[in-house]
């Protein structure tokens, strides 16, 4: 009897145990499966559009720059991404979902220096925010939409989020990088390995 009761106690607490784990075990593989950029959505509101992150420059890192000769006027594309981004893109060949960039579109001055005819940013233009969006979020929403939110932000209001439709305002300048997820990926070198 003594030793009936012993056992009755050990099986009890290995039924408990595997309760316990069971219940554990999904929400482990949840964690596991979830993006490390899930903190980013926090950015979208509940119809889909993403803020400009205040602190993209102080937070975020430096993918690389475009110079775009234009006769209208040159132009210089400042391209951030949120912390890790790159990493996790060097590591994986593509971006996590939740990965947001910034693209700052700047105006150009330019003059001759020791160096030669130097060119440098001048002035913000526009802005474009792009998350990336692995899960078909939104699917109502005209801003999302092949793998991403699109959005921009014109200087004279900064704040405003102004495109209409990704499609109208954005999908044009980004057919030409369907292989690449619709990102200039070459433009970019800190997306490869430094070797």
């Amino acid at each position: 009897m003594k030793y009936g009761r012993a056992v009755m106690l050990v099986l009890g607490f290995i039924a408990l145990t595997i309760f316990v784990l069971q219940f554990k075990a999904p929400s482990a593989a949840a964690a596991a499966n979830k993006s490390p950029f899930e903190k980013n959505f926090s950015l979208v509101d509940k119809q889909g559009q993403i803020a400009k992150p205040a602190d993209y420059r102080e937070k975020y890192e430096t993918l690389g720059t475009y110079f775009v000769l234009d006769p209208a006027g040159n132009q210089m594309h400042v391209t951030y991404a949120s912390p890790g981004a790159a990493a996790y893109y060097r590591q994986n060949g593509k971006f996590a979902d939740g990965t947001v960039l910034v693209k700052e579109v700047f105006g150009t001055e330019h003059a001759q220096m020791t160096t030669g005819d130097a060119h440098w940013a001048s002035g913000t233009k526009v802005w474009f925010v792009l998350m990336k969006d692995g899960d078909g979020r939104h699917k109502d929403s005209k801003l999302w939409g092949d793998g991403w939110d699109w959005s921009l932000y014109k200087s004279d209001a900064p704040d405003k989020q102004v495109a209409v439709s990704y499609k109208h305002d954005c999908q044009g300048c980004h057919i030409p990088a369907q292989k690449t997820d619709r990102i200039y990926v070459q433009g970019y070198p800190v997306l490869k390995s430094a070797n």
